[in-house]
């Protein structure tokens, strides 16, 4: 015992002098928990994003992703908020498949759970298709974690007789800073008849998001007492429409309105409708506001296209929007695509929400983000109304000229 104890003795004092001694073990998290942050590290809080990616619609939520990031960048300091207590950890997710080449329902449902089972996700941001936010908000209101949209429009997500059954806890945690079709379909059609359009065409891509403003398009046409030639569904996944366009023709339409998305096949629509010899003006909404859809159509066909956006036209906008749009092109090197600045604005009321509640708790940031008025944001100052929608309902006609989307002048618009 005696000889052990010398020798103990011996490398003590070893470890001591030449300070050779290993570190003892880390501790260790307990099973099913997250690991607690090192005395002097911020705890990490997770921030999630849901977005097509793959598909033609990539480069327009690739400008989302990106102005998310430089909210961040911006915002905060390497992510850190709250005098150095939590960091902010950003994952973009793809809601979108290869064999789709769109958003798909199964992927986003598969997004809005591992967010769910994150327990450092306080925040998602997302999605871009408004069918999409009809499978994850269930989801997200059950764990009671807060959604925020740069992109969905459709009505029944915030108000109406169906809306309930995406709450089934009755709490709202679903939020959006862009306006709802309601105030799209209804400008659209003011536009049209602007335009001196007395008989329109209407299409549709089936989906939620395109019958949806398909159908405000159409009511509010009527009540301006324009004419509906005729409407009709398509197939988003058709090889032509060459039998629609030689219908369309039949009608002699002064305008044909489309509500749906670029990946449903908008730009082969145009071309079919174009090669019938119809030279009406096409008019959509936000979903084909996106370089694809030129890209889809051919330059040509598409030049003269119609689309309308919400929010405030360029000259418009606050010294934040503005200088948004220029650090967004100096730091990526190109233009934002219409949707950009609604991820930066997502992001910045998501950041702002962490930054107030300084504490992991989906509920308490919940009502930050849900509760906020009078935001001076790069869109303008706005506030969320009981619903979750944005005050902001100002819209903006776009055009394609030279091959490029370009606002249309406020004194052509109604």
């Amino acid at each position: 015992m005696k000889r052990r104890l010398s020798v103990f003795s011996f490398l003590v004092v070893a470890c001591l002098v030449l300070a050779a001694c290993p570190p003892p073990p880390a501790a260790q998290p307990a099973a099913g928990g997250s690991t607690t942050a090192a005395s002097g590290s911020p705890e990490v809080i997770h921030m999630y994003s849901s977005l097509p990616l793959t598909g033609s619609s990539a480069g327009q939520n690739i400008t989302v992703v990106n102005s998310i990031n430089l909210a961040l960048e911006q915002q905060t300091k390497d992510g850190v908020i709250c005098d150095g207590k939590f960091k902010i950890e950003y994952t973009s997710l793809d809601d979108a498949t290869a064999a789709a080449g769109k958003w798909d329902a199964a992927k986003e449902q598969e997004n809005a759970n591992k967010a769910v089972a994150d327990p450092d996700a306080m925040v998602y941001i997302g999605t871009f298709n408004s069918g999409a936010a009809r499978v994850s908000i269930p989801i997200l209101n059950q764990a009671g974690l807060a959604m925020i949209s740069p992109a969905n429009t459709a009505v029944d997500l915030t108000k109406g007789e169906d809306t309930a059954k995406y709450y089934p806890t009755g709490k709202r945690n679903y939020m959006r800073v862009v306006a709802a079709d309601d105030f799209q379909g209804a400008f659209a059609a003011k536009w049209a008849n602007k335009m001196g359009a007395k008989n329109v065409y209407i299409l549709d891509d089936t989906e939620v998001y395109g019958k949806g403003v398909a159908d405000q398009f159409q009511k509010n046409a009527e009540t301006l007492g324009i004419t509906v030639a005729g409407r009709d569904g398509i197939d988003g996944k058709a090889a032509d429409y060459k039998a629609l366009a030689t219908k369309i023709a039949g009608t002699n339409p002064d305008l044909i309105y489309f509500g749906g998305i670029t990946q449903n096949n908008a730009g082969q629509v145009l071309k079919d409708i174009r090669a019938a010899g119809i030279k009406a003006p096409f008019m959509g909404p936000d979903g084909i506001l996106e370089k694809a859809f030129i890209d889809a159509a051919g330059a040509d066909i598409a030049e003269g296209t119609y689309a309308t956006v919400a929010g405030a036209p360029f000259d418009k906008l606050p010294e934040k929007g503005k200088k948004y749009y220029a650090d967004y092109q100096a730091k990526y090197n190109g233009k934002p695509e219409a949707y950009s600045i609604y991820g930066y604005e997502s992001a910045s009321v998501a950041i702002a929400a962490l930054s107030k509640v300084c504490k992991k708790d989906r509920a308490a940031v919940t009502e930050a983000m849900f509760t906020t008025k009078d935001f001076e944001g790069a869109l303008g100052t706005w506030s969320f109304d009981a619903n979750g929608d944005t005050s902001l309902i100002a819209m903006v006609g776009n055009q394609v000229t030279k091959g490029e989307w370009a606002e249309v002048p406020a004194d052509q618009l109604p």
